[in-house]
């Protein structure tokens, strides 16, 4: 079997998310499971695609190429922005930066105060619509800004890094939440966030960067 054609992506495991303030074990295990799909159609299609170009079936012309490619752009997201999602996130969380630390001072310098960024962030997380809102940091300015993303392949800003991750679809919450009680669960993800890992993506774009 060429390596190509071997499962690459596994499901990583999110044992310790158990015990979330305001988000039940039964709407993280139904989470996970959502994401595991993610990650099983991620091998399925690179296993399809591989086999394409091995029969030298890829052709602009080819339904099964565009499919493939469009969808594994779809599924791939999907995989790695929940993982960011469930990496960012411990039970109880942890008391959000101060302007004096160095993540705090980063999000007053664009939003005035971690304050304001966090008022950004949920308003934009009670927007009508499903999809994403993410904290990124752009590598060449060190700004960070928050964006709404609605399909996990479209909107996502080039170049730039995660550092704080909001699945906002309804398969987050609507076991928790009825539709219209979105921003209950965005007030409990604002208190399960584990900014030490927030902080640790922060540190190591920057030591990419000087590194390069």
């Amino acid at each position: 079997m060429k390596k190509d054609d071997r499962a690459i992506y596994s499901a990583k495991s999110f044992d310790h998310l158990e015990g979330l303030t305001g988000i039940s074990d039964a709407q993280l295990a139904e989470h996970l499971d959502l994401y595991a799909g993610y990650v099983k159609q991620v091998n399925t299609l690179m296993q399809e695609l591989s086999e394409m170009r091995g029969e030298r079936r890829a052709s602009g012309k080819d339904f099964g190429l565009a499919e493939g490619t469009r969808r594994l752009a779809f599924e791939y997201d999907g995989m790695v922005l929940h993982e960011f999602y469930f990496s960012n996130l411990k039970p109880g969380g942890e008391a959000r930066p101060s302007d004096r630390q160095g993540l705090g001072r980063a999000l007053a310098e664009t939003f005035g105060s971690v304050e304001q960024w966090q008022e950004n962030f949920q308003a934009m997380g009670s927007m009508r619509g499903v999809g994403w809102v993410i904290l990124f940091q752009d590598p060449v300015t060190d700004r960070l800004t928050n964006y709404w993303v609605s399909l996990h392949q479209d909107g996502i800003p080039a170049r730039c890094k995660p550092l704080l991750v909001m699945d906002v679809w309804e398969h987050a919450f609507m076991r928790d939440y009825k539709a219209t009680e979105r921003v209950k669960y965005v007030d409990a993800f604002l208190r399960n966030i584990d900014w030490s890992v927030v902080e640790q993506r922060t540190r190591e774009d920057s030591a990419a960067r000087s590194a390069a």
